[in-house]
Protein backbone atom coordinates (compact mmCIF):
# COMPACT_ATOMS: atom_id res chain seq x y z
CA UNK A 1 0.00 0.00 0.00
CA UNK A 2 2.75 2.46 0.90
CA UNK A 3 4.39 1.83 -2.48
CA UNK A 4 1.21 2.86 -4.30
CA UNK A 5 1.13 6.11 -2.36
CA UNK A 6 4.81 6.64 -3.12
CA UNK A 7 4.16 6.25 -6.86
CA UNK A 8 1.10 8.48 -6.86
CA UNK A 9 2.82 10.97 -4.57
CA UNK A 10 5.61 11.19 -7.14
CA UNK A 11 3.06 11.90 -9.89
CA UNK A 12 1.36 14.61 -7.82
CA UNK A 13 4.70 16.22 -6.90
CA UNK A 14 5.77 16.11 -10.54
CA UNK A 15 2.52 17.73 -11.71
CA UNK A 16 2.74 20.46 -9.06
CA UNK A 17 6.34 21.21 -10.04
CA UNK A 18 5.31 21.37 -13.70
CA UNK A 19 2.49 23.77 -12.87
CA UNK A 20 4.98 26.03 -11.09
CA UNK A 21 7.36 25.92 -14.07
CA UNK A 22 4.46 26.51 -16.43
CA UNK A 23 3.21 29.50 -14.47
CA UNK A 24 6.69 31.06 -14.45
CA UNK A 25 7.24 30.41 -18.17
CA UNK A 26 3.75 31.64 -19.09
CA UNK A 27 4.36 34.94 -17.31
CA UNK A 28 7.69 35.39 -19.11
CA UNK A 29 6.07 34.67 -22.46
CA UNK A 30 3.22 37.08 -21.81
CA UNK A 31 5.72 39.74 -20.70
CA UNK A 32 7.52 39.26 -24.05
CA UNK A 33 4.29 39.88 -25.98
CA UNK A 34 2.98 36.32 -26.13
CA UNK A 35 -0.68 35.76 -26.85
CA UNK A 36 -2.70 33.10 -25.03
CA UNK A 37 -5.17 30.99 -26.97
CA UNK A 38 -7.75 28.50 -25.78
CA UNK A 39 -8.00 29.70 -22.19
CA UNK A 40 -11.60 28.44 -22.11
CA UNK A 41 -10.60 24.79 -22.41
CA UNK A 42 -7.77 24.96 -19.86
CA UNK A 43 -10.01 24.35 -16.80
CA UNK A 44 -11.42 21.27 -18.55
CA UNK A 45 -7.92 19.87 -19.01
CA UNK A 46 -7.07 20.56 -15.37
CA UNK A 47 -10.32 18.91 -14.24
CA UNK A 48 -9.69 15.79 -16.34
CA UNK A 49 -6.15 15.40 -15.01
CA UNK A 50 -7.21 16.07 -11.41
CA UNK A 51 -10.04 13.53 -11.69
CA UNK A 52 -7.62 10.98 -13.19
CA UNK A 53 -5.16 11.33 -10.30
CA UNK A 54 -7.83 11.45 -7.58
CA UNK A 55 -9.48 8.37 -9.05
CA UNK A 56 -6.16 6.55 -9.08
CA UNK A 57 -5.77 7.17 -5.34
CA UNK A 58 -9.24 5.69 -4.81
CA UNK A 59 -9.15 2.71 -7.17
CA UNK A 60 -5.61 1.54 -6.43
CA UNK A 61 -6.37 1.03 -2.74
CA UNK A 62 -5.04 -2.39 -1.78
CA UNK A 63 -3.74 -3.28 -5.26
CA UNK A 64 -0.21 -4.45 -5.98
CA UNK A 65 1.90 -2.59 -8.53
CA UNK A 66 3.01 -4.31 -11.72
CA UNK A 67 6.73 -3.67 -12.20
CA UNK A 68 6.89 -3.84 -16.02
CA UNK A 69 4.08 -1.28 -16.34
CA UNK A 70 5.75 0.90 -13.71
CA UNK A 71 9.01 0.64 -15.65
CA UNK A 72 7.18 1.73 -18.82
CA UNK A 73 5.69 4.70 -16.98
CA UNK A 74 9.06 5.75 -15.56
CA UNK A 75 10.71 5.38 -18.97
CA UNK A 76 8.01 7.60 -20.42
CA UNK A 77 9.16 10.35 -18.07
CA UNK A 78 12.29 10.65 -20.20
CA UNK A 79 10.00 11.63 -23.07
CA UNK A 80 8.32 14.21 -20.85
CA UNK A 81 11.71 15.63 -19.90
CA UNK A 82 12.79 15.71 -23.54
CA UNK A 83 9.70 17.73 -24.51
CA UNK A 84 10.17 20.20 -21.65
CA UNK A 85 13.89 20.57 -22.39
CA UNK A 86 13.26 21.11 -26.11
CA UNK A 87 10.79 23.92 -25.45
CA UNK A 88 12.77 25.43 -22.57
CA UNK A 89 11.19 28.68 -21.42
CA UNK A 90 8.48 28.26 -24.06
CA UNK A 91 7.06 25.19 -22.31
CA UNK A 92 3.77 25.83 -20.51
CA UNK A 93 0.57 23.93 -19.85
CA UNK A 94 -1.23 26.71 -21.72
CA UNK A 95 -1.13 27.73 -25.38
CA UNK A 96 0.95 30.90 -25.56
CA UNK A 97 2.34 31.97 -28.91
CA UNK A 98 5.16 34.45 -29.39
CA UNK A 99 4.38 36.37 -32.59
CA UNK A 100 7.14 36.45 -35.20
CA UNK A 101 9.22 33.76 -33.48
CA UNK A 102 9.91 30.48 -35.26
CA UNK A 103 8.38 27.29 -33.97
CA UNK A 104 10.60 24.98 -31.97
CA UNK A 105 11.98 22.35 -34.35
CA UNK A 106 14.52 20.55 -32.17
CA UNK A 107 14.26 17.54 -29.86
CA UNK A 108 11.10 15.50 -30.35
CA UNK A 109 9.62 18.34 -32.42
CA UNK A 110 11.84 17.16 -35.28
CA UNK A 111 9.65 14.06 -35.48
CA UNK A 112 6.19 15.05 -34.19
CA UNK A 113 4.11 18.21 -34.17
CA UNK A 114 2.70 17.52 -30.71
CA UNK A 115 5.02 15.16 -28.82
CA UNK A 116 3.80 16.36 -25.43
CA UNK A 117 0.30 15.09 -26.18
CA UNK A 118 1.70 11.71 -27.18
CA UNK A 119 3.49 11.49 -23.83
CA UNK A 120 0.39 12.59 -21.91
CA UNK A 121 -1.85 10.14 -23.76
CA UNK A 122 0.57 7.31 -23.01
CA UNK A 123 0.74 8.33 -19.33
CA UNK A 124 -3.04 8.43 -19.02
CA UNK A 125 -3.16 4.81 -20.23
CA UNK A 126 0.01 3.36 -18.72
CA UNK A 127 -0.20 4.58 -15.11
CA UNK A 128 -3.55 2.88 -14.35
CA UNK A 129 -2.13 -0.28 -15.91
CA UNK A 130 0.49 -0.33 -13.15
CA UNK A 131 -2.40 -1.66 -11.02
CA UNK A 132 -4.20 -3.56 -13.78
CA UNK A 133 -6.97 -0.98 -14.11
CA UNK A 134 -7.62 -1.59 -17.81
CA UNK A 135 -11.16 -0.18 -17.69
CA UNK A 136 -9.87 2.98 -15.99
CA UNK A 137 -7.05 3.35 -18.51
CA UNK A 138 -9.49 3.04 -21.42
CA UNK A 139 -12.08 5.41 -19.91
CA UNK A 140 -9.59 8.19 -19.26
CA UNK A 141 -7.81 7.60 -22.56
CA UNK A 142 -11.10 8.29 -24.35
CA UNK A 143 -11.89 11.38 -22.25
CA UNK A 144 -8.32 12.66 -22.66
CA UNK A 145 -8.46 12.06 -26.43
CA UNK A 146 -11.56 14.24 -26.70
CA UNK A 147 -9.96 17.05 -24.69
CA UNK A 148 -6.64 16.81 -26.54
CA UNK A 149 -8.40 16.82 -29.93
CA UNK A 150 -10.07 20.09 -28.88
CA UNK A 151 -6.76 21.49 -27.67
CA UNK A 152 -4.85 20.50 -30.82
CA UNK A 153 -7.47 22.24 -33.00
CA UNK A 154 -7.01 25.42 -30.95
CA UNK A 155 -3.23 25.12 -30.97
CA UNK A 156 -3.03 24.45 -34.72
CA UNK A 157 -5.19 27.50 -35.40
CA UNK A 158 -2.96 29.64 -33.15
CA UNK A 159 0.25 28.33 -34.77
CA UNK A 160 -1.00 28.38 -38.38
CA UNK A 161 0.49 31.81 -39.22
CA UNK A 162 3.90 30.53 -38.07
CA UNK A 163 3.88 27.29 -40.07
CA UNK A 164 5.57 27.27 -43.48
CA UNK A 165 3.06 27.23 -46.34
Amino acid sequence: MWFTFLILGFVVAQRLAELAISRRNAQKLLDRGGMEYGAAHYPVIVAVHAAWIIGLFYFTWGLEANWPWLGAYLALQAGRGWVIAALGERWTTRIIVLPNEPLVANGPYRFLRHPNYVVVAAEIFILPMVWGLFWYAIAFTVVNALVIAWRIRVEEKALKPMRPS
